[in-house]
């Protein structure tokens, strides 16, 4: 079934055919009505990828993901992220391509694919600093927006959290609670997230008259494992509390602490960040910062797609609001939310 094919069943010429499904305002609604008989009767359905090629859009956007397929699958901010950019892709008529931006030849294959027009923009999760894909896509002057803020954010659409501020209420909360000895076990500092919790981690100590001891610093990297490391080299030096930089670090956080007989909070207390779905689950549960996951997806694609569709508006940098959710893992078994 073709345009010249519904045009003569609805007596009208192909050009009107054409207009109605483009939904042009310049065609009677007789006409209009008659198309439209013909192409509920016989089902029609355009050709998309067509009518892409002749809009100059494709309607698809890439999602890349910096991670291994085991850590999408462990770190439950994946999955969320992923859930909030389908949806928004979904009420906007368009397609999402994943990609998992590790090993090096995946990443060969994302250049391939950009300097071969299948898409119309991308969204770019967690990257770290430097990173050569966002200068190949500014060099093919093609639309993107990085979920987490970039170094160079003054030319660059960006969406985020204010991870600074969120780990400074965190580890706050900690030292009004009377705690001395906060450690932080970090998320991986070769990220902008990472070296902003950090920031906000000291910025809080020194808030707080509190000194900060270099030793108390562990580098993580977002996975369980490292959280688990990460407590087991500070254990011997004996804090009274942990701000975990994220929650799945937390959870091998926990399973040290329980290895070693340590009790919390009754020895060490624990804050994390991210509010996962499980940290409420944690015994006990998890104090920790909550940031909007699914709506940062959501937010990241109406403004690529925006980007797309009036590359004369300036960039946009969005920030989204955190909360701190107080469990009982700080010593306390208030469950109420203090909003930034």
């Amino acid at each position: 079934m073709n345009l010249e094919t519904i045009a003569k069943l609805a007596g009208v010429s192909r050009s009107t055919v054409s207009r109605v499904i483009n939904n042009s305002p310049n065609v009677s609604d007789e006409a209009r009505d008659r198309v439209q008989i013909v192409l509920t009767q016989t089902n029609f359905q355009p050709n998309i990828a067509a009518r892409s090629l002749a809009a100059g859009h494709t309607q698809v956007i890439g999602l890349v993901i910096p991670a291994t397929i085991s850590r999408l699958f462990s770190d439950p901010f994946f999955p969320l992220l992923i859930q909030g950019v389908s949806s928004a892709c979904n009420s906007r008529d368009h397609s999402v391509m994943l990609w998992l931006a590790e090993p090096e030849y995946e990443r060969r294959m994302i250049r391939q694919i950009l300097y071969n027009g299948i898409i119309d923009g991308v969204i770019i999760s967690s990257a770290i600093i430097n990173d050569p894909l966002v200068d190949a896509l500014q060099e093919r002057n093609i639309p993107f927006v990085m979920v987490g803020e970039p170094r160079a954010a003054q030319h660059i659409n960006f969406i985020d959290v204010d991870n600074d501020a969120g780990a400074q209420r965190a580890v706050m909360h900690l030292a009004r609670l009377g705690y001395k000895r906060i450690a932080t076990i970090t998320c991986a500092l070769n990220t902008e997230v990472g070296l902003a919790r950090l920031a906000g981690y000291r910025q809080a100590l020194y808030l707080s008259g509190l000194q900060e001891e270099s030793a108390l610093i562990y580098e993580g990297d977002f996975s369980t494992e490292s959280g688990y490391q990460g407590a087991k080299r500070l254990l011997p030096i004996k804090p009274d509390a942990i701000f975990v930089a994220s929650d799945p670090m937390t959870q091998g956080t926990y399973r040290a602490l329980a290895e070693s007989g340590i009790r919390i909070p009754e020895d060490i207390a624990i804050v994390g960040f991210d509010d996962l779905p499980f940290s409420a689950h944690l015994t006990p549960p998890l104090t920790t910062v909550r940031q909007p996951v699914i709506n940062m997806g959501s937010v990241a694609v109406e403004t690529l797609i925006d980007a797309i569709e009036h590359p004369e508006r300036p960039v946009r940098h969005v920030r989204l609001p955190t909360e701190l959710v107080i469990r009982s893992s700080c010593g306390l078994s208030l469950h109420s939310q203090i909003k930034k």
